[in-house]
């Protein structure tokens, strides 16, 4: 499905290569089909979106296990049916060992920034930190969800019981770490049989994961963070140069945070606050795009990808200053997400010219990973999920608990290993984040909802199709997939999907451009349509898969009796031998359906 005409007149033309998926019942998109299947199951069986997405995640601990776990960390973005919003905050802590020399810097500036020596913060047994994954997934079910844990747990369990079979996604992220993977003999003996990379089409076996989760089911997340589990957890780490203590997880506690709130041409934009990054940045960057037609200038054009570029150098200069843990620094986010806090940047704009480089200096999240997950899930009810997890990098630290399946995150590859900074180490601390799960209101009425993984190329996506969706009218499907740009205030990255032509044009603007495959990584959209209908889009950029549920359940009252005395032919009646009782015999031998 190629973009419209008018749009190819005014901007950049590029075809889909997935379609959507749409459902009166209820919507769940995520990026594997078996995690997609998973919130589908518990939606067919009479539970809600909250149900789905947490049905959805602990699957996708299974089959997308180099992405997300139940040792890592996250946030929900939920709108109930009654139109309350709230916004879990379930990202990882330092370990209360954790100080802020924890580890040497290799360099004080560039994109080497946040690296330590020995790869001690981002590899092995010192990079994990206190996991809320599990815990803000239960608690996410207790409070909202109508179906029991070991319901919602059923299908994870199954998939880890029977194992599944190797994609190319996942045989490619292997490949790409093997010679890290190789170095942790529990996770390579899952995940390199035989010192070599599982190939596409291989089955996989999880059975020591299924065995924990089976444990979770029956025993709730309390196995983990005050028992068995936990215990087994930290005795190995301490046996392994790891810091995390049973004191640590029992103390552990998530944060319900009041979401970010903003508005963009009648819309209102609802997203997660500090210490993710990613709402308040959107919306700063929308309220800068706002005082530009960019409907006009058409989409990738060069003046619209120009606009984009600039609103993102300004976010990045204040997440640099101000985003962190706002226990620890203050964040001033009513300041950063007022409209009339850009005026000023907006009227020294230069239309025709980029505006100077920043500087490399302290890049917060100059090396924060990519590698994440992301869910999406509507119900009939008006129930809405946006929600965003991860063990941080690709295969978080690397090691595996013998004998429970379970990888461990790396999120302690987030703080800054120079002291006296505002993402140093400290005790307790939360890490910053890229984050971005949105929810999109119109009168008070859900319009879509988004989000994706990608690191600090988040946020920047989930503007995009934003603009997309509300500036360039695209459908959904249209908006995940439409090619992206982005710049952390440096070089620009811009994928392929723009010609030669508009590339030109930008470095022309005085932008310096490097041509990128990927920004971001699989968008996931659910979006409210007339009618009633629901609709859910994932894009290319990951193995993405749309379940909608259509139909619904018998009309009450059927007389089931009455029923079975038609379907026997009555002898006062003429009835055409062999047509049944629904068709009458006509005089000229034709039939017709009886109304």
């Amino acid at each position: 499905m190629t973009v419209s005409s008018w749009r190819a007149r005014a901007g950049t033309t590029f075809q889909t290569e997935k379609r959507p998926a749409t459902g009166s019942r209820g919507v769940v998109v995520t990026n594997h089909p078996l995690g997609s299947a998973a919130g589908s199951e518990m939606l067919l069986a009479g539970g809600n979106a909250i149900d789905a997405t947490v049905a959805s995640l602990f699957a996708l601990s299974v089959v997308e296990p180099m992405m997300v776990g139940i040792f890592g960390a996250g946030f929900f973005n939920i709108r109930l049916a009654n139109g309350q919003h709230h916004v879990i905050d379930g990202y990882s802590t330092a370990p209360a060992a954790a100080t802020e020399d924890m580890y040497t810097p290799v360099a004080d500036s560039g994109p080497n920034y946040l690296k330590s020596v020995g790869d001690l913060g981002s590899i092995g047994h010192l990079s994990v930190g206190v996991p809320g994954s599990l815990k803000s997934w239960c608690e996410a079910l207790e409070k909202w969800g109508t179906m029991p844990l070991a319901d919602v747990m059923a299908p994870a369990i199954r998939f880890a019981t029977r194992g599944f079979q190797v994609r190319e996604y996942l045989h490619d992220a292997i490949v790409q770490y093997s010679e890290i993977i190789g170095r942790f003999a529990e996770t390579s003996a899952t995940y390199m049989i035989g010192g070599e990379p599982l190939k596409t089409g291989d089955h996989i076996d999880r059975s020591d994961y299924a065995r924990t989760l089976r444990a979770i089911a029956e025993n709730g997340p309390d196995h983990l963070y005050n028992g068995p589990l936990g215990a087994i957890v930290c005795d190995y780490l301490a046996r392994n140069g790891g810091i995390i203590t049973m004191q640590d997880l029992a103390e552990y506690r998530t944060v319900e945070r009041t979401p970010v709130r903003g508005t963009y041409r009648g819309y209102e934009i609802i997203g997660v606050p500090p210490p993710s990054a990613g709402g308040v940045h959107v919306i700063e960057m929308l309220n800068i795009l706002e005082e530009f037609d960019l409907a006009e200038m058409g989409f990738g054009s060069p003046d619209s990808i120009h606009i984009l570029l600039e609103a993102m150098k300004k976010a990045f200069a204040d997440r640099d200053r101000y985003t962190g843990d706002p226990d620890y620094v203050e964040v001033p986010v009513d300041r950063l997400i007022a409209k009339h806090y850009v005026e000023d940047f907006i009227d020294a704009l230069d239309l025709e010219r980029a505006s100077p480089e920043i500087l490399p200096g302290n890049r917060q999240g100059a090396g924060e990973a990519g590698h994440t997950t992301h869910v999406t899930v509507a119900d009939a009810d008006g129930n809405v999920v946006a929600a965003t997890q991860t063990i941080n990098e690709l295969w978080g630290s690397k090691v595996t608990v013998p004998g429970t399946g379970m990888l461990l995150n790396n999120t302690q590859q987030m703080f800054d290993p120079h002291p006296g900074n505002a993402l140093s180490v400290l005790p307790g601390k939360r890490v910053t984040s890229s984050m971005a799960p949105t929810i999109v209101v119109r009168d008070g009425i859900p319009e879509f909802a988004v989000g994706l993984p990608g690191g600090v190329k988040i946020f920047t996506s989930v503007l995009q199709a934003i603009v997309n969706m509300i500036d360039h009218r695209m459908s959904a499907q249209e908006a995940v997939e439409a090619p992206r740009v982005w710049t952390q205030g440096q070089d620009v990255e811009i994928e392929g999907g723009f010609s030669e032509e508009v590339r030109s044009a930008v470095v022309e603007k005085g932008h310096r451009v490097t041509p990128v495959v990927t920004i971001g990584y699989g968008m996931n959209i659910v979006q409210f349509e007339p009618g009633g209908v629901i609709a859910g889009s994932s894009c290319w950029r990951g193995d993405g898969h749309v379940v909608g549920i259509g139909g619904g359940f018998a009309r009450p009252g059927i007389d089931f009796r009455a029923a079975s005395r038609a379907a026997r032919p009555s002898t006062d009646d003429k009835f055409s031998p062999g047509l049944g009782p629904a068709f009458e015999e006509l005089p000229d031998g034709a039939s017709e359906e009886r109304a």
